[in-house]
């Protein structure tokens, strides 16, 4: 099935199953903004306690903060968003549809990238286990000349970025051919800016209001209190401060289901670290980002490091941790080295002494910056996106069956466990919920008796419940149950007194941090 129809079957999936609602949908809906669901606030908040515990539980020397949306404009003038957050944008005069430039030269780039994916899987097919996918793409003449066209628009397209040479994006998009999804036209306008920050107005009257900026990243709340935390926990560098939060950017050209919107959520820390070492700790973040990333389980070769072309005006170093997601290996979580930039420029504008003295060099010092930076909701994309799964069963009589399961890490489950009654009579489903009432304080439990228990288990399936609880007749005699497994379907019979112990020891957090400690 192509990728296309596979992301459009998520998509659906997820509102069917009260993961994602369209935001305001019964008024049509509102561009790039979407709501989360009863399932998909809890997948959400499972996490951002992965991602908390990692940061602050697993590290002596991170602690976290939560700072407000709004902030004074003059952080946005010393972070250099007011003059330099700005995305290149085109207009396709026909179809009278405005994209990002660069976007449209990378997914051109991409489809040159898919023509040698077809041609290795072409010989792949051919050649069967003998076939050295390595020696073909060194040999083969179509690949070769794709890949030659490939990195040749990426580098003009990384010159043109770091030149800020807009015409010469408007030429690459000329040159490349590239039309319009709408209207299948080349008719575009020239290239210009577009700055990304929502403004609106604070105060009581027009005369006296100040314009305000809703933040389009959550790391300069951070910055702004770096003094505050470092005095009040008493910090010594290296240290980091880690922070979840919403976040806002007036992106044109949103897309892409929650992959970009204009009102999301990060999760992002700065670990501040004496001048010098900062590539050190680059690297050293990478690799422990990398690691919490895998230990999911969602497949390592799904994970790919990209070095950045063009760095931002804050960085010496940068690079993306990319996801394979069903339209391709896009940028899951951003690891930077922003040197000393933001604390200088908040000292500069501040007027403030923003300082570290350090006991050891005996000197006191701007420290530099290491950001890991990952979008919740991307995050939350890449895992139902690989959760999702289509299976056809056979039965024991020769007849098939189709189910929908999403194949969700157990630890972030949204719903732990269901407890279902076979049947409603008998005293089983007042049982059933006995054991649900007893369960619901250790994990997020929910209690189903309508329907057979083979719609019932599909239902489960479907919104990623891990295990299932049968109470049947047998219950009533020895105090046992089924658990069944979902991505199995294999059950087992155990004691209910024991359920709470055997389910925790699944699902609990503790397994993943300890893969990553």
């Amino acid at each position: 099935m192509a990728s296309e129809d596979v992301f459009k079957k998520i998509i659906a999936h997820c509102k069917e199953y009260g993961f994602i609602f369209p935001s305001s949908e019964i008024y049509d809906g509102l561009g790039a903004v979407y709501d989360y669901g009863q399932t998909g606030v809890e997948l959400k908040n499972n996490i951002k306690k992965y991602w908390w515990d990692s940061m602050v539980l697993l590290h002596d020397n991170v602690t976290g903060i939560d700072s407000a949306i709004f902030m004074h404009p003059t952080v946005w003038k010393a972070s250099g968003h007011v003059d330099a957050f700005n995305d290149p944008l085109i207009d396709n005069k026909d179809s009278k549809k405005r994209y990002r430039a660069d976007v449209l030269i990378e997914d051109h780039i991409q489809k040159i990238e898919d023509k040698i994916a077809r041609e290795v899987e072409k010989a792949a097919g051919r050649f069967g286990e003998s076939f050295d996918e390595a020696m073909f793409c060194r040999t083969n003449t179509r690949v070769l000349e794709y890949r030659q066209q490939a990195d040749a628009v990426r580098s003009r397209m990384n010159a043109a970025l770091n030149g800020d040479d807009l015409e010469e994006l408007r030429r690459i998009i000329v040159d490349c051919e590239i039309a319009c999804p709408i209207s299948g036209t080349r008719n575009w306008t020239e290239v210009r800016q577009f700055n990304l920050m929502f403004a609106t107005e604070m105060g009581s009257t027009a005369d006296g209001a100040l314009k305000v900026y809703l933040r389009p990243e959550t790391a300069q709340g951070i910055f702004v209190n770096y003094l505050n935390v470092q005095k009040t926990g008493r910090m010594k560098i290296p240290f980091g401060i880690a922070q979840i939060g919403k976040a806002f950017r007036n992106e044109i050209v949103a897309r892409q289901f929650i992959f970009r919107m204009r009102e999301f959520e990060q999760m992002e820390m700065q670990f501040f670290v004496p001048p010098g070492t900062e590539l050190e700790w680059y690297e050293k973040w990478k690799e422990m980002r990398m690691k919490w990333h895998k230990a999911l389980g969602l497949g390592d070769d799904r994970y790919r490091f990209h070095k950045h072309a063009k760095l931002a005006h804050y960085a010496n170093a940068a690079s993306d941790i990319e996801f394979e997601f069903p339209f391709g290996f896009k940028e899951l979580e951003g690891i930077h080295s922003r040197t000393d930039f933001d604390l200088s420029q908040h000292q500069k504008y501040s007027g403030k002494k923003i300082q570290y003295f350090d006991p050891e060099r005996n000197e006191s010092y701007v420290p530099y910056v290491i950001e890991t930076s990952i979008g919740l909701d991307r995050m939350f994309l890449s895992i139902v996106s690989s959760a999702y799964t289509e299976e056809t069963l056979t039965r024991e009589d020769g007849s098939t069956d189709e189910r929908i399961v999403m194949r969700i890490p157990p630890a972030l489950a949204p719903v732990k466990l269901a407890v279902l009654p076979l049947v409603r009579k008998d005293g089983l489903a007042e049982k059933a919920v006995e054991i649900k009432n007893r369960l619901k304080f250790d994990f997020n439990c929910q209690y189903d008796e309508k329907d057979s228990i083979g719609k019932r288990y599909r239902r489960q399936d479907a919104i990623g419940t891990p295990y299932c609880i049968t109470v049947d007749h047998r219950t009533m005699e020895d105090d046992t149950v089924t658990v069944r497994y979902r991505d199995s379907m294999e059950q087992e019979r155990v004691p209910a007194g024991g359920l709470s112990e055997i389910i925790s020891e699944k699902v609990s957090l503790k397994g993943l941090l300890e893969k990553i400690r």
